[in-house]
């Protein structure tokens, strides 16, 4: 099958998904992850549909922002501080903040640029040391900090990957667990302009259905869309 056709094989079945569990298919963002993929792979992608993309590297979304236009970029992937600067005026979202550290960066970032970034906080479920991301305790405590300090920065939800599973069905009690926190952070007190609760990012190529039927906003979709990734 095409690009083409797999993504919109993979909107046909996300929008399914979201019927299944009593939801507007509208309410659910299909993002296409371009790691590893080409300007002519993402091009086919954006003739197909493709609004957003999510990249994990800085320097990989660099190399591909002057040349592929889609309507909006996201930074999936972990962010150093170091880098900010250099992506802050290009994306739309960044999905993997995970210290205070980062937020003020962003903070110091956005504010010299005269825009507001909307940021999701990364949660490491499972606690796994090959991922980054906080625990689940800290969450809260995270997002008060930033909505206290930071005025250039709303946090607009969470983000997380669960550890690999044998099945996609066994992703389904973290997505679960990860929705529950999700709810309880919308009723956290907060001030709507530092704080719109919205979003719960979730699911990739494997397990965005169950993900979605969990309650994920974006699903984030790569090898189903444009193949296995060229590592060499």
């Amino acid at each position: 099958m095409s690009i083409r056709d797999n993504y919109l094989e993979i909107l046909k079945r996300k929008d399914a998904a979201a019927k299944r569990s009593g939801r507007n298919p509208e309410d659910v963002m299909l993002m296409a992850v371009t790691k590893k993929h080409e300007p002519d792979e993402l091009r086919e992608a954006i003739d197909a549909g493709a609004t957003d993309f999510g990249e994990n590297k800085v320097q990989e979304l660099l190399s591909k922002y002057d040349e592929i236009h889609p309507e909006r970029w996201h930074l999936i992937g972990h962010l150093q501080t170091n880098k900010v600067r250099q992506i802050i005026d290009k994306v739309t979202m960044i999905h993997s903040v995970d210290s205070l550290k980062l937020a003020r960066e962003i903070n110091k970032r956005a504010s010299a640029a005269g825009i507001v970034m909307d940021v999701l906080i990364e949660i490491n479920l499972a606690e796994e040391e090959s991922k980054t991301g906080i625990s689940k305790g800290e969450v809260q405590e995270l997002i008060e900090a930033i909505v206290s300090e930071c005025e250039s920065v709303r946090v607009r939800g969470i983000m997380c990957i669960p550890p690999r599973a044998d099945a996609p069905e066994d992703s389904r009690k973290y997505f679960r667990e990860t929705k529950g926190i999700f709810e309880e952070i919308k009723e956290l007190d907060l001030p709507k302009e530092r704080a719109d609760i919205d979003t719960l990012s979730m699911g990739m190529s494997a397990d965005f259905e169950i993900a979605i039927e969990e309650g994920s906003t974006i699903v984030r979709v790569g090898s189903s869309i444009f193949g296995q990734r060229d590592y060499r």
